[in-house]
């Protein structure tokens, strides 16, 4: 459910609210958003100069508030694509239908070459998809992608992997950041599947985790570390964000016991 603190899961058990893995990992800084958010901008002013310098003249408070909002409606845009990403993935593997998406139908394609490259049997590999996992003593709970077994083992032996679809217009397919290490541990060490009826049932344990970053034209999956390391980094964020949801708007003025209206403060 969204809030204003952001997006947090009810939890069916009845416990308190349970933070979303995304929304504890946003109390991260993201230095590189600012340098990214200022070229979408100026993307969008060397794309129609005249025009911009135009309405610079004429509406230029219009104009402003616009270029404000070109990063975050092209977020809006890619986040939205990411999601219809997810729910074609979805229903490439349980063989539901899905109604044609232009703009989705190249990362399906990807996805689906990605399978047979890895000669996945959705029937036989495949243990969960788009699956909540809880951790009730640390108060979060997330939704994973993909639990699918691979050869990757000594001998070929199979292991279980959490994977998670990351798209991108523009970016490389060889792109991580940061933060995606924690998301995958977060997943990785939570105890409890929500399954369809909001019982618990027991994780299985993962052995490996990874991206696989899907793009219009390539795809590639890149193993990350989501241990011990990477789950203790998590909860920091955690605590950070909480820390944050709860902390007061406003802090009282300090003034020196001479100045006016002093003691009737301190009396407040």
């Amino acid at each position: 459910m969204a809030t204003e603190r952001g997006r947090y899961y009810r939890d069916p058990a009845g416990g308190p609210d349970l933070i979303s893995v995304t929304n504890a990992l946003s109390s991260i800084a993201k230095p590189a958003l600012v340098p990214w958010a200022a070229g979408m901008t100026a993307d969008a002013v060397i794309a129609a100069p005249i025009a911009t310098a135009r309405r610079a003249r004429h509406e230029p408070i219009v104009l402003r508030r616009e270029l404000v909002a070109v990063s975050r409606e092209y977020t809006e845009r890619a986040q939205d694509l990411g999601t219809r990403v997810h729910l074609r993935a979805v229903s490439l593997v349980l063989n539901t239908p899905y109604a044609y998406d232009p703009e989705v139908e190249p990362y399906a394609v990807q996805l689906a070459a990605w399978f047979r490259l890895w000669r996945v049997d959705f029937e036989r590999d495949i243990e969960a998809v788009e699956t909540t996992v809880v951790h009730r003593r640390y108060g979060y709970a997330g939704t994973g992608d993909l639990w699918v077994w691979l050869p990757t083992g000594p001998f070929r032996r199979r292991q279980l992997w959490l994977i998670d679809y990351k798209t991108s217009a523009k970016k490389p397919a060889t792109t991580v950041y940061h933060e995606q290490p924690l998301q995958l541990a977060a997943l990785r060490h939570a105890p409890v599947w929500l399954l369809p009826d909001d019982s618990d049932g027991e994780a299985l344990k993962v052995r490996r985790t990874g991206l696989l970053n899907l793009r219009a034209r390539a795809h590639r999956l890149i193993e990350v570390p989501s241990g011990r390391k990477q789950f203790r980094a998590f909860l920091g964020a955690v605590n950070t964000a909480r820390y944050l949801h709860t902390a007061p708007g406003a802090y009282p003025t300090v003034l020196p016991p001479w100045a006016p209206g002093a003691r009737e403060r301190e009396a407040a």
